[in-house]
């Protein structure tokens, strides 16, 4: 027969506890600063595995991670969306995917970001882009590379440019962004 023990083991666990205050003394006017007392304040390390689904989006991320990129367009009215889309936006239809790799893309618009998402902020100053293809009625949203941040210009607008893919895919939209043109 097994002992039950009378006192639960005790590990630091990862925990980093900071300012814990008590008085020696228990009476009620030593207790009394208690009410003054600053909030605990635990450090642990946090850690969570996030099982995230693309859903209708799965073809984008699949085609990019294989250097394509993909549109969605409405069958009946042909409207086409640069940043794909699995219903039309005025007649609720399903959209069909169609491969925009190639089609002539040029600048649309632009900034300079000096401030970014943490994932970014090493990354700045860095170009934002809408991107206007051939034959697509909304624009795409992506970083340009291949221009001098510092150095920026309204030359850029209507700039001719491509599609570049990360050689490692990380299945996130920013596996694809522009270059000019060569």
């Amino acid at each position: 027969m097994s002992k039950i023990p009378d006192k639960r083991p005790e590990t630091l666990g990862g925990y980093v506890i900071h300012g814990v205050p008590f008085p020696i003394d228990t009476d009620p006017e030593a207790l009394a600063f208690l009410k003054r007392m600053s909030p605990i304040q635990i450090e642990q390390k946090y850690q969570v595995t996030y099982l995230h689904s693309y859903g209708q989006d799965s073809p984008w991320f699949a085609a990019a991670s294989n250097r394509r990129l993909l549109a969605t367009r409405h069958a009946e009215s042909g409207y086409t969306y640069a940043t794909p889309r699995g219903h039309d936006m005025y007649s609720g239809e399903e959209t069909v995917w169609i491969d925009i790799t190639d089609r002539p893309a040029r600048v649309h618009a632009f900034t300079v970001c000096h401030f970014g998402s943490e994932e970014f902020l090493p990354e700045t100053p860095f170009v934002l882009a809408l991107i206007e293809f051939e034959n697509v009625n909304t624009l795409f949203l992506t970083r340009l590379v291949g221009v001098d941040p510092d150095q920026a210009t309204l030359d850029w607008i209507g700039m001719q440019v491509e599609p570049r893919f990360l050689r490692n895919s990380k299945l996130k939209p920013t596996d694809v962004y522009f270059a000019p043109s060569a």
